[in-house]
């Protein structure tokens, strides 16, 4: 929602089976919190419209605003969006390792890294 609310178009990597689930909770949110979605398979004129595009293929994406990365890998092509975001578990050892990994990545291509850290900011 804040994404669409800045006009922005967000693009959501991340496996099939967790692009299933997440696309199944957007269509069940309340009417006031929905947000227009869809999934990579759908029809070519949806995908280049839909404000929010769930795939695991994000060099297939039509729009490079922001990517929301919930793969554990960094996903191929980033470096084609104007901003990347990446969620990080608080609790799961494997996906703070990964991330740690995927930091590291960015960090030695040059990319500017703001670290938002919820846990300490209290949600």
């Amino acid at each position: 929602r804040k994404v669409q609310r800045n006009g922005a178009r967000l693009v959501i990597a991340a496996a099939p089976d967790t692009l299933a689930t997440l696309d199944r909770m957007l269509w069940n949110i309340a009417p006031q919190d929905f947000v227009a979605h869809c999934l990579a398979q759908a029809d070519e004129e949806l995908v280049h419209a839909s404000p929010v595009l769930l795939t695991a293929d994000v060099g297939s994406a039509p729009h490079h605003e922001v990517l929301l990365n919930l793969l554990p890998e960094v996903p191929e092509g980033f470096g084609r969006f104007g901003r990347l975001v990446e969620v990080v578990s608080a609790h799961d050892e494997a996906d703070r390792g990964a991330a740690r990994a995927r930091w590291r990545h960015y960090a030695a291509r040059g990319y500017a890294i703001t670290r938002h850290d919820l846990v300490l900011k209290g949600g």
